[in-house]
């Protein structure tokens, strides 16, 4: 249930970290995973462990907004690769500003090293092969 708990709580205030940029935590995911490089809807979805569809969705609004554009990917002509607009950029941009707020202000109530901690649990957690098994 703790699990649960954060997931709702992360995603609450990812939604308030990117409303001030007109985006919610799930075009902010996005915007974040093409942000270094160009990726496929597929390969958006495997990284954050989503549901191709749901990443299409999202991605198509963003198109949409001009905020990632689609390319041509040189490798496979089925397949279209996101790409980061300067628009998107710079909305990336202003949520990654209230985000490092945020971490700085959540590192100030909570022990760092205990923060180290949790992330190398969880780090640990998603690579356990009980966490790569198929859902269905």
């Amino acid at each position: 249930m703790l699990a649960f708990r954060l997931d709702g709580a992360l995603t609450a205030v990812g939604d308030a970290l990117a409303r001030p940029a007109g985006q919610t935590s799930a075009r902010w995911r996005v915007l974040a995973a093409v942000e270094s490089a160009p990726m496929s809807v597929a390969e958006i979805a495997r990284a954050w462990s989503l549901a191709r569809q749901s990443v299409q969705r999202v991605a198509d609004e963003l198109e949409r907004d001009g905020l990632i554009r689609y390319d041509e990917h040189p490798g496979d002509r089925r397949t279209k690769l996101a790409t980061l607009t300067p628009a998107g950029a710079a909305a990336l941009r202003k949520i990654q500003k209230a985000q490092r707020a945020w971490a700085n202000e959540l590192g100030s109530q909570v022990d760092a090293n205990d923060l180290v901690r949790a992330g190398d649990i969880l780090g640990r957690i998603l690579e356990a092969p009980a966490m790569q098994r198929d859902a269905s």
